[in-house]
């Protein structure tokens, strides 16, 4: 039976790695601060990354994995790694696809140029530099053989605690006019939580090594695709039954002054920070066993989570709100002659 640690495994990421696992029969620590309550079948350890209010790491066990998706100093990887370096046959680092120099350049793979980091930083690091820290420290512990870093996109899916589809679900379940940032078939990659947290169990199996970036392969999702998904999901209940899609071209979405990513998440206009965004070669993680559910999926179930807690997902304090106020929507729209109103998918 394969033993995993976690580090964290009560949110997003963490949360759905650990019950992946647990559906697999792995036995499966999870260390964290006791905010939330551990996922069903998994060992509960408690302790701080900080140290300021607990052990950093367990003082004693031995698994076969750890996962660690740290974001914040990477001083705080640094000395997870090498207090667990004798004791943990392998370090899987949730990394990000933004550790590459910015603006990354469309069909990048994994020899693209990365931004500088180091394993001895602190807090206030840009979030890409974090990362790439993060990085360098799993790899200075462990080596490039025992050290694998899973570079994902844009995470959706169940237990979000970013707000992004959560945004756009509640968004549309109030009905009525919708800003819809086009143009509609404008391509987008993302990662279902879950199809993350499997993909990096196999990889763990397999005992992978080394940078892997993981996102849908192109051509996997649409703009139009995603908000017509969250009209299905919302409207099967009546919620959001008179939800309708204007369609605005991006350079009026841009003129308003709307802020593509953080006002209208997930989206990028066409050019250069779209492709930087959304146009990932990911053929590597495909040849290693990367499989992706359909939008309509990851959107369903999210909207299934969302309304099992009652609507309000979880926000992650260090991490800025997103989504466009309703004032500002109805602005824009009122003076975005090009909007194409469109009638909810499914003749809804």
């Amino acid at each position: 039976m394969t033993r995993l640690l976690i580090l964290g495994g009560t949110e997003f990421v963490g949360r759905a790695m650990a019950e992946a696992a647990v559906g697999r029969g792995w036995d499966v620590t999870v260390f964290h601060r006791g905010r939330y309550e551990p996922p069903a079948g998994t060992v509960s350890l408690l302790g701080d990354r900080t140290g300021r209010d607990g052990p950093p790491v367990p003082a004693t066990g031995s698994w076969d994995a750890v996962v660690d998706t740290w974001s914040a100093a990477p001083s705080v990887v640094r000395e997870a790694a090498r207090e667990l370096a004798g004791r943990v046959g392998r370090y899987v680092y949730v990394s990000s696809r933004s550790v590459y120099a910015w603006p990354a350049a469309a069909g990048l793979t994994e020899d693209g140029p990365l931004v500088a980091g180091s394993p001895d930083a602190g807090d206030g690091v840009p979030y890409g530099e974090a990362k790439r820290g993060g990085e360098l420290a799993a790899v200075g512990a462990f080596g490039a053989d025992r050290a694998l870093l899973v570079r994902a996109g844009l995470i959706l899916g169940p237990y979000e605690n970013i707000g992004r589809l959560p945004w756009w679900l509640n968004r549309i379940a109030r009905g009525g006019p919708v800003l819809a940032p086009g143009p509609r078939e404008l391509p987008i990659q993302f990662i279902d939580v879950r199809d993350l947290a499997e993909w990096t169990l196999d990889a763990i199996a397999a005992e992978r090594s080394g940078p892997y970036d993981l996102v849908c392969p192109p051509g996997h999702a649409t703009m139009g695709e995603l908000l017509d998904a969250c009209v299905r999901a919302t409207g099967a209940d009546g919620t959001a039954a008179d939800a309708r899609l204007c369609w605005t071209p991006p350079e009026a979405v841009l003129a308003a002054g709307v802020a593509p990513w953080t006002e209208l998440p997930v989206w990028m206009p066409p050019g250069e920070s779209h492709d930087a965004m959304h146009t990932s070669d990911v053929s590597k993680a495909v040849a290693a066993g990367l499989r992706c559910r359909p939008v309509a999926e990851t959107v369903a179930d999210t909207w299934a989570w969302l309304t099992e807690i009652g609507g309000t997902a979880p926000h992650r304090p260090d991490r800025p709100a997103v989504g466009l106020s309703a004032e500002r929507e109805t602005a824009v729209l009122a003076t975005a002659p090009a909007a194409v109103p469109v009638t909810n998918p499914g003749g809804r």
